[in-house]
């Protein structure tokens, strides 16, 4: 991931708040277009490397595709992003929509997109969800589309169809799914990552000689931060940048700054 200027990249989370046509929308496109201004300038500020754009208060969330007016509001937002901040960002569309996102992130001069289940399946709270890299893979090859392709291995909030090795599911999410990087989150949003599957992780990675970053996708904090990132590539972080650590809080730009700073 040459576009950052680190070799351990810190990406800060913009979790939209809900977009209208989800339940939680309260009717000001505005107001969701200033928090997410305010929120990117406080992570790039903070001294982030990158960002990703996520849909996050749409809960319950679409299992795959999401609805026309869905992508149509997160490509206006992934413009007002690129006009505020200059580093680098990506895009997630949850749960599972990596065609839109990476449609978005491509008209939008996004780096790289964030795939929940890119090979394989997983039972989640949406059902069963299968991998599609077939076509998120031939899709980017046809809009021409320089944008990295980060997928998760056991994705939070889910769990497995059977028991199956990292080294296995490693190799099939590069080799074989053409993943740029590799994604290790904990059980859910904002909760620590098993170090045991981590280093694992790692190893199978480093066993088959294969040229893929492995990023932290959960759980993150400025005392875990230093050990982590001793075994890590790199990290995505959005509940320890918020005030109070609440997720669906504002971003902090001092705990921004705490965290880069542990890291550097």
């Amino acid at each position: 991931m040459d576009f950052f200027s680190t070799e351990t990249p810190i990406i800060g989370m913009v979790h939209l708040p809900p977009l209208p046509g989800s339940p939680g929308f309260e009717g000001d496109r505005d107001e969701i277009r200033t928090r997410l201004r305010e929120d990117a300038s406080a992570l790039e500020s903070g001294g982030v490397d990158g960002i990703m754009l996520e849909n996050f208060g749409d809960a319950p969330f679409y299992p795959d595709r999401v609805p026309r007016h869905v992508v149509a509001d997160v490509a206006a937002l992934a413009e007002t992003l690129r006009e505020t901040v200059k580093i680098p960002f990506g895009v997630n569309i949850l749960r599972n929509d990596v065609q839109s996102a990476l449609g978005i992130a491509a008209a939008t001069d996004g780096a790289f997109v964030r795939v929940n289940v890119h090979t394989g399946a997983r039972l989640t709270d949406q059902g069963v969800i299968e991998g599609m890299a077939h076509e998120t893979v031939r899709l980017r090859d046809q809009l021409d589309a320089d944008v990295a392709i980060l997928a998760d291995i056991d994705v939070k909030h889910s769990a497995p169809l059977a028991d199956r090795s990292h080294t296995e599911v490693v190799g099939e999410l590069v080799e074989r799914g053409g993943a740029d990087g590799i994604i290790v989150s904990g059980t859910g949003t904002g909760e620590a990552v098993d170090t045991t599957v981590l280093e694992d992780v790692v190893d199978a990675r480093d066993a088959r000689g294969l040229d893929a970053p492995v990023l932290i996708g959960s759980g993150v904090t400025p005392e875990t931060a230093p050990e982590l990132l001793s075994v890590a590539d790199g990290a995505i972080v959005g509940t320890a940048l918020k005030e109070g650590g609440k997720t669906t809080n504002p971003v902090d730009e001092a705990a921004v700054e705490r965290l880069v700073a542990s890291v550097r």
